[in-house]
């Protein structure tokens, strides 16, 4: 008597037996992805840092010289008094570098100055008071030159005091990768005419410049 083979059965059920761990064990991981990042999500939502407040406090004119006959070469000192909050609860910011420089019209006119590395715990907040200088004679083009004798007749002079660098956000233990820091803070400064307790000149004259108010900055992270 012939006895009938079964070995294409059991191949059969041992392809549908992997089939079936295949798809158990894809199930798995994809929840196990979807739930890590649902966490991730829920964390962030919960912890979302918000990016950090400045605030121009205070900017002292110590010299701004513009050389004549040309007036197109400018010499300035200057000495800014920034102030920076955290406004997180749970976050942490560091500093890991940023530099501090002073704009007229989009124009650098002074040499950027490194401010000090620092740590920023939860509701913490920071002052600096950096020196801004032209390390050398900063060459205005004619119409920034025109522009600012225009300005100091009109009276006012708007000055930007930027910081630009990278920060890290940490949360407990775990700190995360670094972000471009971007700070611009208005400086309106009054021209008086005769000389001012900075001693700061143009074109040769007695001008002097006096900060107005202290002033929220635009930051962008």
């Amino acid at each position: 008597m012939a006895v009938k083979g079964c070995g294409g059965h059991k191949g059969c059920q041992c392809g549908c037996e992997r089939k079936r761990l295949y798809r158990k064990c894809c199930a798995a991981l994809v929840a196990l992805i979807l739930l890590v990042l649902f966490i991730i999500l829920v964390v962030w939502l919960v912890l979302r840092p918000h990016k950090p407040k400045f605030y121009l406090q205070d900017l002292s004119v110590l010299c701004l010289n513009v050389t004549p006959p040309a007036s197109t070469y400018l010499f300035t000192t200057m000495q800014a008094t920034v102030a920076a909050r955290n406004p997180n609860d749970r976050v942490g910011v560091y500093y890991d570098q940023a530099d501090a420089y002073a704009e007229y019209k989009g124009v650098a006119i002074t040499v950027p100055t490194r401010l000090p590395v620092q740590y920023q715990g939860p509701n913490d907040a920071s002052v600096w008071s950096p020196f801004l200088r032209s390390l050398d004679s900063v060459q205005l083009p004619p119409q920034l030159a025109v522009a600012l004798a225009q300005d100091e007749t009109a009276g006012y002079v708007l000055i930007d005091v930027r910081v630009d660098g990278w920060v890290r956000w940490k949360v407990g233990t775990w700190i995360s990768g670094q972000y471009h820091l971007r700070v611009n803070c208005p400086a309106l400064l009054t021209v008086n005419e005769g000389k001012g307790s900075y001693g700061a000149s143009t074109g040769g004259g007695t001008g002097y410049f006096r900060f107005q108010q202290a002033a929220a900055c635009a930051v962008d992270v």
